[in-house]
């Protein structure tokens, strides 16, 4: 199988989505299983790596079919050249927590020389690459579907210094767990750009991390470097766009700390605007992002969160200790969310349902001091909306002409049936 410049493709096999309305659609009667882009590029030998000296951006999702780490694959294969990793947030073992990474080291199993890229940019993450020796970086990290989740910030930065370095880039494929659908939820305002939305996509984008790359290469990172990036991407076989991640036969890594399951993705791209409030969102305990809570909250708030009749989504309430984080130690009240209909659910729409009810029932409501709420939505409006007492469907409705603008943009860059 050769593999052509640019992108990568293949044929796709059919397969059925999962819901959780009922027993997930199992794969065909074949077996059919999702090849990775990494899968891919190992089965073809490298080629595309031949001659070159390798860095890999990835973490501990960056596994094999066997859950073997692909930098340990690499480093083992005479074929691929590999003499750098470098590590996003949570680090390339995923040891820290949010908002931290684990620094300069060297891997103990391999000896290879681990980089640290969370909270560098530009010229500064360009001279990272440049110190590595490196001549082209490949990017293989799990995406959970939200524009707030820092890796696709990180393949952003990655590309823009690479382009700053004069480095190759090569993107590997891995499935959006939540589907590839559709694309919701408020569009970033650029005034409002920050390392969890660097550049105006929506909330919940919908893309793959290769369909990501080719829509930043085409869009923004000429802006920022001045060029497109040399950029070379390979595509999954057997994925669909609406394959939820138990459709694919991949094995589930979590991809952060508080990213668990495939459940937790679920619902993230809603209820992690939580962060920008004073409640828990469940941080320090078993089910972060489907708990959310507070002292005082009590049995108000699911039977108003019900009433909203948000589809595909039923509200128990709940308490909790959280062990870390917000109310660490501290039991606590609020709500779990039960998702039943995966095909029906919307997590953004879902998660404005769950700020506006908590606002109303909870006196003790309060966004955070540094307005971090603004920066997750992409703009003021959610929280001003909702501060002057705008509902679910009027907040939502608010949106919807700067999504109609991303899903046009983003169909021109869409790789999968």
């Amino acid at each position: 199988m050769a593999l052509s410049r640019r992108v990568l493709v293949g044929g796709l096999a059919a397969t059925g989505a999962a819901t959780a309305a009922g027993p997930a659609r199992a794969a065909s009667p074949g077996g059919r299983r999702v090849r990775t882009g990494f899968d891919r590029l190992s089965a073809d030998g490298y080629r595309l790596l031949d001659g070159r000296r390798v860095g890999i951006v990835t973490n501990p999702t960056g596994v094999t079919q066997d859950v073997r780490h692909i930098v340990d694959v690499m480093h083992a294969d005479p074929r691929v050249r590999l003499t750098a990793v470098f590590g996003p947030e949570h680090g390339f073992r995923g040891t820290a927590q949010a908002g931290g990474s684990e620094g300069r080291d060297d891997d103990p199993a391999t000896g290879l020389p681990v980089y640290d890229t969370y909270n560098k940019s530009g010229r500064e993450l360009a001279g990272v690459f440049t110190d590595s020796g490196v001549d082209t970086i490949v990017f293989d990290i799990q995406d959970v579907g939200a524009r707030f989740y820092t890796y696709i910030w990180t393949l952003y930065d990655c590309m823009v210094a690479a382009v700053l370095a004069g480095k190759r880039f090569v993107v590997l494929d891995r499935p959006n767990p939540v589907t590839g659908r559709a694309a919701t939820g408020p569009v970033l305002d650029k005034k409002y750009a920050s390392f969890v939305g660097r550049e105006p996509i929506s909330q919940a984008h919908g893309m793959t991390v290769t369909e990501l790359a080719l829509l930043f290469n085409g869009e923004f990172v000429p802006q920022a470097a001045g060029r497109p990036a040399e950029l070379e991407t390979v595509r999954m076989t057997g994925w669909r766009r609406d394959d939820f991640f138990d459709a694919t036969g991949l094995p589930w890594v979590p991809p952060s700390p508080n990213m668990p399951t495939a459940d937790t993705a679920l619902v993230y791209a809603g209820t992690c605007l939580f962060e920008g409030t004073n409640l828990s969102e469940g941080r320090g305990t078993t089910r972060p992002f489907e708990l959310l809570g507070a002292d005082g909250i009590d049995a108000r708030w699911a039977a108003a969160a019900n009433r909203l009749d948000l589809p595909g989504v039923h509200f128990r309430e709940a308490y909790f200790t959280p062990t870390f984080s917000k109310f660490q130690g501290k039991t606590i009240g609020g709500v779990q969310l039960h998702v039943h209909d995966r095909d029906a659910f919307d997590p953004v729409r879902t998660g404005i349902g769950l700020l506006v009810t908590a606002r109303r029932v909870w006196g003790g409501f309060a966004w955070r001091p540094d307005h971090g709420i603004d920066r997750l939505t992409g703009s003021s409006a959610v929280r001003t909306m909702i501060d002057a007492g705008a509902g679910t469907d009027e907040v939502a409705a608010s949106w919807q002409d700067g999504l109609r603008g991303f899903r046009r943009m983003r169909r021109r860059y869409l790789q999968y049936t």
